[in-house]
């Protein structure tokens, strides 16, 4: 890094945190000499279907690693084998249909760029009244967020949903100047697909770059093209069409009940991730019969637990948006929203971390579960500032088993949410492997070495580099028992690498 060309503006916090950032990804980068290696975007012409391969490594086994999660993972030697791990499970739901396209324009705000820019279209057979969202708390929301609020707060019946990467239309111009943008999408996309109502039925989605124009026209052209891609057997095509800086889709789905509803979810996600009321961008279909009411309750529930449980980088996205639809195509019987709400959590719960394993720069995941705190909230905002410690999860990226340095943060968050709470009981392990105790450190050469071997398998790397899929599900898992309280929470998040500031510097250009 030539760090004449960083301004230092002293004066904000914002500065500092983005220096230090800075200073700890040069550091990293002299030991990693990692190299970034990943298609930003993918063009809608390109999406094909993958010859079916047989899935030599789908088969679960359990991991004997006492610093990474003891549970069932899935491993990926190729992007074609967790593909079709995918498409196995992206089965649409009764009554959608969906089609994407790519498009190159010229963005107005720099015209020498030739950008590659996806549209999506997911379609229902009729209106439905059966959704439930949630949004960003960011205070400067997108024009789609501002329009999908008012849909939800007047209970609009909704037919479609639009999605466009690439240009997150937020502040691009006036404030009018945004919602006409995508209103005049959401309108095309109505008279095109015939929807029985022409205007409030589309719920619009924008992500990408921040405070660009959507290229508008463009966009209209090519939505009757969208309309001839339609079809009704995957959401997979989808999940592909939405990503940015994703490496790779994520998707989750299940089948549930005696009439074998569906519930499938794909999630847009890699950078500006720490969630507040939803993230990114998600969209959870179902063809069984849920009340609407029950929707709104249930996807709230399953957001505060998962999607809001995570952090790459402690940004709160201007356009996160997470939307439940049900086209009510399949009768729910006797226990099947007990099914459902299981079922949609466990998706929440594996969209959420195949969000921060699919990370910006992301080389290990982190899951921090935190019990023993006075209250839940505690135990949260505990969690949140391990992950969110650029120290810590540097340390972390270099397989470092720093227990001062998750300590130091243990003590400074509590300080700030507790700071009366007797906290002599705190207990820190790495896995099942315990660091401090009874006020004192218990580390030694040996069990530091055997922590760092643990790290190091948890790397989500292949030959020291990220790759287009990811190769395994394992996590480096911190506990820590306050001893106070019956409060707990998990949290999960990424660390911190010198590829993560290279995508972010790079990010617009």
């Amino acid at each position: 890094f030539d760090f004449k060309k960083i301004e230092f503006e002293k004066d904000t916090m914002k500065a500092l945190l983005r220096n230090s950032l800075l200073l700890a990804a040069f550091i990293l980068s002299a030991i990693e000499k990692s190299k970034f290696n990943s298609d930003a975007f993918v063009s809608g012409a390109q999406i094909k279907s993958i010859k079916k391969a047989r899935l030599l490594s789908k088969n679960e086994s359990k991991i004997d690693d006492s610093c990474s999660e003891d549970r069932l993972v899935n491993d990926f030697n190729t992007k074609e084998e967790y593909y079709e791990f995918l498409k196995e499970q992206a089965e649409l739901p009764k009554g959608f249909s969906v089609g994407t396209i790519g498009f190159t324009f010229h963005p107005e705000e720099m015209p020498s760029m030739n950008a590659i820019m996806n549209v999506t279209v997911i379609a229902l057979e009729e209106p439905t009244s059966k959704w439930a969202a949630v949004f960003t708390k960011n205070l400067f929301p997108g024009a789609p967020v501002l329009i999908g609020r008012s849909l939800l707060s007047s209970g609009s019946a909704i037919q479609g949903i639009v999605i466009n990467n690439k240009i997150s239309n937020v502040c691009s111009g006036s404030e009018q100047s945004g919602i006409h943008a995508s209103e005049s999408i959401c309108s095309t996309v109505a008279k095109e697909f015939e929807f029985e109502q022409k205007s409030n039925t589309v719920f619009p989605s924008s992500t990408g770059v921040i405070g660009w124009k959507l290229p508008l026209q463009d966009i209209l052209k090519v939505i009757p093209s969208v309309k001839t891609k339609m079809q009704s057997k995957s959401l997979f095509p989808a999940s592909l069409s939405i990503m940015t800086t994703d490496r790779y889709p994520k998707l989750r789905g299940k089948k549930i009940g005696k009439n074998v509803a569906k519930i499938v979810g794909i999630a847009k996600g890699a950078g500006m991730i720490e969630p507040n009321m939803a993230t990114m961008l998600v969209y959870i279909l179902t063809d069984l019969d849920v009340p609407k009411e029950a929707l709104k309750q249930m996807l709230n529930k399953c957001v505060g637990t998962t999607f809001n449980c995570i952090s790459v980088d402690s940004d709160t996205s201007t356009s996160d948006t997470v939307v439940l639809v049900s086209s009510a195509k399949v009768a729910a019987e006797e226990n099947d929203l007990e099914q459902f709400e299981t079922a949609l959590l466990e998706i929440c719960s594996n969209l959420a971390e195949d969000v921060v394993r699919n990370g910006e720069g992301t080389a290990h995941v982190i899951k921090v579960q935190v019990t023993g705190a006075p209250s839940p909230t505690v135990a949260r905002k505990v969690g949140k500032g391990i992950i969110n410690s650029p120290l810590f999860k540097c340390a972390v990226a270099g397989n470092d088993p720093n227990v001062g340095r998750l300590l130091a943060v243990v003590g400074r968050v509590m300080a700030d949410v507790e700071p009366l709470a007797d906290i002599a009981k705190t207990k820190l392990s790495f896995g099942e492997n315990v660091v401090f105790e009874n006020a004192q450190f218990s580390i030694n050469s040996s069990l530091e070495e055997k922590i760092y071997k643990q790290m190091k398998t948890s790397e989500i790397l292949v030959g020291g580099k990220h790759v287009d899929f990811p190769p395994h599900s394992r996590n480096v898992i911190v506990k820590v028992e306050l001893g106070i309280g019956n409060g707990e929470a998990e949290v999960i998040g990424s660390d911190l690498t010198a590829e993560y500031v290279h995508i972010n510097a790079d990010y617009r250009s």
